[in-house]
């Protein structure tokens, strides 16, 4: 009898991260394959990494292989994948393929078993993530064809905050247009909802009904902070899209309106304006060097020093606005690629946020490298700090065995 696992998987314009989890009738377990699909951009040559227990391969996808999916290299690199799962996982049986979706709009704030009608609405909220949600439901076509039979899930983003008060999730717009749906819906759910699932394992102040006020901080190309009471989203910096809030790798994040109209009247189009603000901007536009934080910490030049700068403090003022949402903190969490990795700007956001009692313990956060969490914080801190890993990929299998009531 084979082992059953299910495929979580999160398409992007030009890559495929994908993992597989076993699970029981306890639960989701931890995943035992992983890997991404990179180089699926047109011209591209699509390579499959990934790691199998502690072994990490390389497998690149020939001209004969894009040649016999009609030059589709998406359908090409599904093909092989599959046949990698086959060959490394041969005695277990995918039960379900749990997508990443960014957005799933007012309709949508659970995981939902993905059908057509499903699938023409989530296509409606292109515009509001367009860096995102079409190559998400891309990625749900494909390997609805590729895995004829087997259930799809679709698992939100915008999620985790679907519960945030109105005065949270209200811009100051007319009714006519809010009644559109125009409204702040938050992001990166999914990661949050693992962080806060892992911190009440570890602090019990993040869940203590008379504190549990903790920001979170999701750092890496995309970036956002949350407030979370008493596990609950309150409040969070990215809103209609995920071009709000902070800094990130290409995005700008919040900027005045004006700006945009200023644009407009200098003769911009829409493309142009979208490819700027989504690609062409933050840590990227402001160093004109990367939107890679190593890079910009390896560089000599002293835009790449200010593009840290100002990330850094954009990261500061969001924790201000949030703590005075909710009234104090007791715990300050960071998560991400960037948020797990690098220790100077933990240490820096942290110098920054003294006055509210943080303190980092210089050693401990030197040792924390994301490969487990971590608390960071002195014994005299008055908030407790850590650093926690995400597994957006787990909460969506969770959710799919969930969803579906699989059971070993």
């Amino acid at each position: 009898m084979k082992n059953p696992v299910i495929l979580s998987v999160n398409s992007g314009s030009s890559s495929i991260k994908f993992a597989l989890y076993p699970y029981t009738d306890a639960g989701v377990t931890r995943s035992n394959l992983t890997g991404v699909i990179e180089g699926l951009q047109p011209g591209g040559k699509p390579v499959i990494q990934f790691r199998a227990g502690t072994e990490v391969q390389q497998l690149t996808l020939d001209e004969a292989a894009i040649k016999a999916a009609d030059g589709d290299q998406f359908a090409a690199a599904l093909v092989a994948l599959h046949g990698l799962l086959l060959s490394h996982s041969a005695d277990m049986q995918i039960a379900a393929v749990a997508h990443r979706i960014v957005h799933g709009g007012e309709r949508f704030s659970s995981s939902i078993i993905i059908d057509d009608d499903a699938l023409a609405y989530l296509h409606t909220l292109d515009t509001l993530a367009p860096l995102h949600q079409p190559h998400n439901l891309e990625g749900v076509t494909a390997f609805r064809r590729a895995y004829p039979g087997i259930p799809q899930i679709a698992c939100f983003d915008t999620g985790f905050h679907a519960d945030m008060p109105a005065r949270e999730t209200t811009l100051a717009l007319p009714q006519s247009l809010r009644a559109t749906g125009i409204r702040r819906y938050g992001f990166h759910g999914l990661s949050y909802r693992y962080v806060a699932s892992h911190l009440a394992q570890q602090s019990a102040r993040a869940f203590d009904p008379a504190a549990g006020r903790v920001i979170m901080l999701h750092l890496g190309n995309g970036a956002s902070a949350c407030a979370m009471k008493n596990g609950k989203s309150i409040a969070t910096s990215m809103g209609f899209s995920a071009l709000d809030g902070l800094m990130m790798g290409t995005r700008c994040g919040a900027l005045d309106p004006g700006v945009l109209l200023h644009l407009m009247q200098q003769g911009w189009d829409e493309k142009r304006l979208e490819t700027t603000l989504y690609k062409e901007s933050g840590l990227l536009g402001v160093s004109g060097i990367s939107a890679d934080m190593r890079t910009l910490r390896g560089s000599r030049d002293p835009q790449a020093s200010f593009a840290i700068d100002l990330f850094t403090y954009r990261v500061m003022r969001e924790c201000g606005a949030l703590s005075a949402c909710l009234n104090g903190l007791d715990v300050l969490v960071f998560t991400g690629g960037i948020g797990e990795h690098d220790a100077a700007l933990r240490q820096q956001v942290a110098e920054g946020l003294a006055y509210l009692g943080v303190q980092v313990d210089a050693n401990k956060n030197s040792a924390a490298r994301g490969d487990h969490i971590m608390a960071i914080h002195t014994p005299n801190s008055s908030i407790e700090v850590w650093v926690v890993p995400t597994d957006e990929g787990r909460i969506a299998a969770m959710d799919a065995q969930q969803l579906l009531h699989l059971k070993q």
